[in-house]
């Protein structure tokens, strides 16, 4: 058996900006340290298979200037050995073979997992630790502490919606952005407070498992009539992705049509639903009953954002990320997830990042009992309980619809029922 004393780095889920500067920081530390650095590609694609044959020396001159640039020098994959006892085994020893004793992985949450159950199956031989990546910043750290990518895709994101706000404006018509977040709304949030955005929809606002897909569209419906009421036909919304997660499979199926692809369960495959063309359909059907008309783009946003160059702050928060994920192996640390706090490196063990209900990673969702959130709905466009308050304001919105106050209350006033309350500062 070869001895092993090799730093091996492989990147696992999807990419997001700054892969590269782990990549390239972790393998100098090393490399400065008399470490040999080998960088698997594809993920645990080939390792769970037992394959040694796709991997690469990384050297300080390879990796010196991989900073600057977005995507996955050493490319990446959903592939998951934790799913078959017989891959896990054969990714350790797989490991083995090529002699390496310390591994970084790159990844979201399902990487984190497979990390650490790769530590658990190794009985102690191999040294693993884990950088937190992805764009839809739901990996459970602090609070204030981001996953690296998110901040890129937030200002990539931010610019995209500024554009069609002044497209929109210019066209007189109201685009619906489904920005990722598989479960959270951060990404969509984050973007849609930044740009300014009409309003942003996200899961955690409605505090329920199941989310019905007519009030997602009276929510719209409401927002469009309001912004009329202020002379603008035009608009942008920000949807998180993560609401589809929460829509009852029944109402997707009659909403998707015949052509949705179900699994081998006979469940819906919710990576192929394009939610923002069915909330698209469901509100333009439910203003055309009122006799409101109005053009509506659907727009999804994610991909564009996951492999640009990362902007300074990723740069640099990588950096920092991947030089302590090296170090921190180098010392003999592992079973980790690496974060900096406060300019501080300071290591996560696998175990405190479980949740004891599932098992998994636990998932980070938007607090929107938070000063942040509150802030955000104060300044989105969107019907408010003032307005069945005002007379005047209602008439003049029920005008707009085309039915009466009493009418427009009865239709619309359930959704503003969690409404964030008025923010108040006590001494």
């Amino acid at each position: 058996m070869a001895e092993l004393n090799k730093l091996a780095i492989l990147v696992g889920g999807g990419p997001a900006p700054g892969i590269n500067s782990v990549i390239g920081a972790a393998t100098i530390r090393a490399c400065l340290s008399g470490i040999e650095v080998v960088g698997v590609r594809d993920g645990f694609r080939w390792l769970m298979n037992g394959d040694t044959d796709h991997v690469q020396e990384l050297t300080i001159d390879t990796v010196s200037r991989l900073h600057f640039r977005g995507g996955s020098y050493l490319r990446t994959a959903r592939a998951n050995p934790t799913k078959d006892p017989k891959h896990l085994a054969a990714a350790v020893d797989a490991l083995s073979r090529l002699g390496v004793g310390k591994l970084i992985t790159i990844g979201g949450d399902d990487t984190a997992f497979s990390a650490l159950k790769l530590a658990e199956q190794s009985g102690g031989s191999l040294k693993v630790v884990h950088v937190p990546k992805t764009i839809d910043n739901d990996l459970d750290l602090p609070d204030s502490i981001p996953t690296f990518g998110y901040q890129t895709a937030r200002h990539v994101g931010t610019g995209i919606v500024q554009d069609l706000l002044t497209d929109g404006q210019t066209t007189s018509r109201w685009y619906f952005v489904v920005a990722m977040g598989r479960k959270a709304g951060h990404l969509a949030l984050g973007i849609g407070k930044a740009a300014g955005a009409t309003l942003t929809i996200i899961p955690e606002e409605f505090g329920q498992k199941r989310i019905p897909l007519d009030e997602i569209a009276d929510i719209l419906c409401g927002a469009i009539i309001k912004r009329l009421g202020f002379g603008r036909p035009d608009g942008v919304a920000v949807l998180a992705e993560g609401l589809v997660e929460h829509l009852s499979e029944e109402e997707l199926k009659e909403a998707a049509g015949s052509d949705v692809e179900l699994d081998e369960h006979g469940h819906i495959r919710i990576a192929e639903i394009d939610f923002g063309a069915i909330i698209k359909t469901r509100v333009q059907q439910k203003l055309r009953a009122l006799g409101v008309k109005t053009t509506i783009v659907s727009k999804n946003i994610g991909y564009e954002l996951r492999c640009t160059d990362p902007i300074p702050f990723d740069m640099e928060y990588t950096r920092d990320l991947g030089y302590c994920a090296a170090k921190y192996l180098i010392e003999g640390g592992s079973g980790a997830m690496i974060t900096v706090q406060q300019g501080k490196f300071v290591p996560i063990k696998f175990q405190d990042m479980l949740d004891p209900a599932t098992g998994r990673t636990r998932v980070r969702m938007v607090n929107v009992d938070t000063e942040y959130y509150k802030i955000a709905r104060r300044y989105m466009l969107r019907l408010r309980k003032d307005d069945f308050n005002d007379a005047r304001a209602l008439e003049h919105l029920a005008r707009i619809a085309g039915i009466t106050p009493e009418e427009f209350t009865a239709r619309f006033r359930y959704v503003v029922e969690k409404e964030a309350p008025p923010i108040k500062f006590g001494n």
